[in-house]
């Protein structure tokens, strides 16, 4: 019977349910190894549009990530970004130093501290963000019809539990419902 529960481990549960210990699920390296290898492929496309669009302005994924962020995230000050992105204040600089002479993104000074530096896009930075945003909206659109309600919530809760506890302290419950 064992033996058995490791060849056809059961399905995942519903997002709340409980398993017992003898429905755990059991993975070989060679499957956690495929899945690795799924996670690079699907990482690798699911950037390739935006990355297409970012090189015909000389533009990376720091730029990427920062006009994501900046967009979904108003008040969002350089300090928070810093937090977010994991990144040190020089790397960062470097990207909003180009985005912001290149009239995508502005700083306003804090009201409450003048030292913040608050961070908003541009017309321009907006029209960008949504072109870059729209590509993997739809890859994942389609993804998530195709694999249905169940898969996504499963999708979703891995994602979220390979994410350390300083990550999942930052988006929450995004992306969980």
């Amino acid at each position: 019977m064992q033996q058995a529960n490791r060849m056809n481990p059961p399905r995942p549960k519903a997002q709340g349910a409980t398993i017992r210990a003898d429905q755990r699920l059991f993975l070989t390296d060679e499957q956690l190894r495929a899945g690795v290898e799924l996670l690079f492929f699907a990482y690798r496309d699911f950037t390739g549009d935006p990355d297409r669009i970012l090189a015909e302005r000389g533009y990376g994924r720091a730029h990427h990530r920062a006009i994501h962020f900046i967009r979904h995230r108003p008040g969002l000050t350089v300090a928070g970004l810093i937090d977010l992105l994991g990144v040190t204040k020089q790397s960062l600089n470097r990207v909003l130093r180009q985005l912001i002479a290149d009239g995508l993104v502005e700083q306003a000074v804090g009201e409450a501290d003048r030292r913040q530096r608050i961070l908003h896009l541009t017309q321009t930075g907006r029209e960008l963000e949504a072109s870059l945003s729209e590509t993997q909206r739809e890859r994942l659109r389609r993804a998530y019809l195709e694999a249905g309600p169940e898969a996504v919530a499963g999708f979703r809760e891995v994602l979220h539990r390979m994410m350390d506890e300083g990550a999942r302290r930052l988006v929450g419950g995004a992306g969980r419902t």
